[in-house]
């Protein structure tokens, strides 16, 4: 017989780890078994833990489970709670609340720790099984229920043993007795509120395995899902803001003799061009939304009211996806008779907005606060005496800079943004007025002004290096308007109602509007308009 060749063991490739041993496969599988049968051994245990609880006779059915639909039934009269009214001292009340659910975490099947939520304020509530009022179902039940989920808990408030950090109210929490479920969640969320919470720098953390670690939320999904944002802290914050605004100029007008008035948002023309205003079909002919209630209020002031505002939309037809930019937004106006100068009107306007600033600081430092977590931004700078800063002293501050622009040139916004900077480097101030425009860029009904008939009696307020309102002294003799409208194009005869105001005589007076959005956005430095906009329309957005 011939020998058989000895068999040769190969040696490792170059650059390849050798395999693990016969004895390491054989660890491995052995450790992989005693799992399987550990997990057998917990699923097993479990399932006779449920069998046996659902075994048991329920003595909580009445204290849980979902309420009938509300159709105006018999009234209670249980007194509800609001949890930011709750504190320390509240210890021992009983309390009926209607709240939604914002975490839920079960430990083990005897007690549930959720976390439950009204508008900005949440607070602990806990439910442990005990045998009078809160069984094992019902626990099982509450911690099946998701989050944002809305319940009605009945319970008593006690202080906590350690303060409550994950909650906003710290120093009190609430052992409950019952739950019922109000409304239940379809579907899953599109996002948690905890992610749309997060901080930019949050939002950037990684693993040991370089992964994320939290779910980053952008700006067009939460607009895609805005109900679900606007519960989020700061946006609940943000629209505490914005009505704040609104307060507050209508508030000190009022103080000042100003009447609020209405105007109609169809008009028969445009307010200063055509091209920037939405046309829409009006039966056999053709109307415009309203650019601002320009025409109309100072048609109020032809019929004597001496003071108006408004507070209502304002559409421009502008194609600009930009931070700042929507075709629909508030806007808040006003128009006032002049004495003697239109220096009364700036001034008016300067003390309004004054009023406006320190009021939300005064009002709402909270909601701020809760804003700067996660947009952080340096506080908004104003002077006891506001800045004025003329034109030409504009113009010679950006030349001053190296940019190069005409005395009577238009700013472009990245302009404006380097002027408001090199005003806060200079004068330590966010908020300035921009005064003495060129009559050439301003609109038909604007007043040259007397000493330079190339300027006129026009200005912007600008806060953080943008406009946030735009306004002059307005044409008030009937023959120079007219002849101001054919200078740009406008055709006298297009705007008769309007004209016709003016030959019955009207005093001098002037005005401005504001936009309410935009002032948002720049007091608390939220950087796109969108976020102050509760449910912004731009050219790419007609939903939600």
């Amino acid at each position: 017989m011939s020998e058989q060749p000895e068999t040769q063991q190969q040696p490792p490739l170059a650059g390849v780890a050798p395999g693990p041993s016969k004895n390491e496969l054989k660890k491995a599988a052995k450790k992989a078994e005693k799992e399987k049968l550990a997990a057998e051994k917990a699923a097993k245990a479990k399932a006779r833990e449920e069998a046996q609880a659902s075994s048991e006779p329920d003595y909580a059915v009445q204290n849980y489970g979902k309420l009938p639909l509300n159709q105006s039934q018999d009234v209670s009269g249980n007194p509800r709670a609001s949890i930011a009214s709750l504190s320390e001292s509240s210890a021992g009340q009983h309390l009926f609340i209607r709240a939604r659910i914002h975490t839920s975490r079960a430990q083990g099947n005897k007690m549930l720790f959720l976390a439950l939520r009204q508008r900005l304020s949440t607070i602990q509530a806990v439910l442990v099984v005990n045998p009078n009022t809160v069984s094992k179902q019902m626990v099982k039940w509450a911690a099946s229920l998701p989050a944002e989920s809305i319940v009605l808990v009945e319970g008593t408030a006690q202080q906590p043993a350690v303060p409550v950090e994950s909650t906003t109210i710290s120093n009190c929490e609430i052992i409950l007795q019952k739950i019922h479920l109000i409304s239940g969640i379809e579907g899953r969320l599109p996002f948690t509120l905890e992610d749309a919470a997060r901080t930019a720098e949050e939002y950037e953390e990684r693993d040991a395995e370089g992964n994320k670690v939290y779910n980053s939320v952008g700006l067009e999904t939460r607009l895609n899902n805005r109900v679900l944002d606007l519960r989020t802290p700061i946006s609940q914050a943000v629209f505490s803001v914005q009505s704040g605004v609104t307060s507050l100029f209508r508030s000190y007008l009022e103080s000042q003799g100003f009447l609020e008035i209405h105007t109609p948002k169809l008009q028969g023309a445009a307010t200063e061009s055509g091209a920037s205003v939405f046309k829409v079909s009006y039966f056999k002919g053709t109307a415009f939304l309203a650019q601002s209630p320009q025409l109309a209020k100072q048609m109020a002031i032809a019929a004597d009211f001496e003071r108006v505002f408004e507070i209502g939309p304002v559409f421009r037809a502008e194609n600009s996806l930009t931070h700042r930019h929507l075709t629909e937004f508030t806007g808040l106006d006003l128009e006032m008779t002049i004495e003697e100068s239109y220096e009364e009107v700036v001034g008016l306007l300067d003390s309004l907005f004054l009023h406006i600033f320190s009021g939300l600081n005064e009002k709402f430092a909270k909601e701020i606060a809760v804003i700067g977590k996660q947009f952080p931004a340096e506080p908004f700078l104003w002077l006891e005496k506001t800045l004025r800063l003329k034109w030409g002293d504009a113009i010679a501050l950006l030349r001053e800079s190296g940019i190069e622009i005409g005395d009577f040139e238009d700013l472009s916004t990245e302009q404006e943004r380097t002027l408001g900077a090199l005003v806060r480097e200079k004068y330590k101030t966010d908020y300035y007025i921009l005064d003495k425009f060129p009559l050439a860029i301003r609109p038909f009904y604007t007043m040259p002004d007397g000493a330079d008939s190339r300027y006129s009696n026009s200005y912007d307020f600008m806060m953080r290096g943008e406009e946030i309102l735009s306004g002059a002294q307005r044409v008030h003799d009937a023959v120079f308007l007219e002849q101001r409208m054919r200078e740009h194009g406008i055709d006298p005869a297009s705007m008769k109602g309007y004209l016709d105001a003016f030959k019955m005589g009207v005093a001098p007076h002037g005005g401005g509007g504001i936009g309410l959005e935009r002032v948002v956005m720049l007091f608390l430095k939220l950087n796109n308009i969108r976020r102050a906009t509760m449910f912004p329309r731009d050219p790419k957005r007609l939903e939600p």
